[in-house]
């Protein structure tokens, strides 16, 4: 699937590329599963321009799961015919997923363990890595109390599941259809919107010690009830970082991402799925992110 220009979803095309060439420390990866990000729909648009260039027709797509179909000179790490997983996000957006073929740099890659679906290993890359990312930003221990902006979101939920292991007390926003999926964990749910720093303050009297925004736009929320001397984060809004924040922006990393994929496979970590398209149907795949789904969105690129 391609673009020729910014543009909405529906500007997709079903094209024919030529398969990526594979150069040194590199793996030509057959796609079994993309997974949509925000992040897809807004470089779409043109909304990342000035951060990351782009070569058109650009294929989008970070998020893989697959089998290696291919290796490239010096890379002894993987060998055709293993089942990896990647967050692919490369320097120039260009060649992306959401297609039959990608190649990526071998540093990216993790190994999928046998018992972990291709489904779970694709919706995990950049949502668990930021989560991952951010929960160590913020240096969260046991004895923290942490808010979780959108805690039932693709990020949130991961990011939810990973504190409630390190040991932390957690609160999380989310739509009330949403809070028995979060009890369900060990949250505490609380509505998001207006009244929320005082619904945080009933259940944290005294205000949280750790703040998660992974949707934005919360910055005074989260300034009334954080405590003093408290730290928080946001994946979403870099005007955090004039108000004693931190902005995280996730790097690619197939070590870190096998850490989370042993988790998966051990149990300990949950990856939710919505539904899945297929490859020529990836323009509806975006949209239905934009909507907001219960889950993770994948597209099947074998079909």
């Amino acid at each position: 699937m391609t673009y020729r220009e910014y543009g909405t979803p529906d500007t997709l095309e079903l094209t024919d590329q030529p398969t990526p060439s594979v150069g040194p420390g590199a793996v030509l990866i057959r796609v079994e599963r993309a997974a949509v990000n925000p992040v897809d729909w807004k470089l779409m648009a043109g909304g990342l321009d000035g951060l990351l260039d782009a070569v058109f027709p650009v294929v989008p797509g970070w998020d893989v799961a697959g089998v290696v179909e291919q290796v490239g000179p010096d890379t002894p790490e993987f060998a055709p015919g293993d089942r990896v997983a990647a967050y692919g996000r490369k320097d120039v957006v260009s060649g992306g997923t959401f297609a039959e073929f990608v190649a990526l740099p071998a540093t990216s890659v993790a190994r999928v363990p046998e018992s972990v679906s291709y489904d779970a290993a694709a919706g995990l890359p950049l949502a668990g890595l930021t989560a991952q990312r951010s929960l160590e930003t913020l240096e969260l221990t046991e004895t923290d109390t942490l808010l979780i902006h959108a805690a039932s979101g693709g990020v949130g939920f991961l990011a939810a599941q990973l504190a409630l292991e390190i040991g932390a007390t957690v609160i999380g926003t989310a739509s009330e259809r949403n809070h028995e999926k979060l009890r369900a964990l060990g949250v505490t749910p609380v509505t998001y919107g207006d009244g929320l720093a005082e619904r945080v303050r009933a259940v944290a009297p005294g205000g949280v010690t750790a703040v998660a925004d992974f949707v934005g736009g919360v910055l005074s929320e989260t300034q009334t009830v954080l405590a003093e001397g408290g730290r928080h984060i946001s994946i979403a809004d870099p005007t955090v970082e004039g108000a004693g924040g931190r902005w995280v922006w996730v790097r690619p990393d197939g070590a870190r991402l096998q850490e989370l994929l042993q988790k998966v496979a051990a149990g300990t970590l949950r990856v939710e799925i919505d539904r899945t398209f297929a490859l020529a149907e990836s323009a509806a795949a975006l949209e239905a992110n934009q909507a907001g789904a219960n889950g993770k969105i994948l597209i099947d690129a074998t079909r």
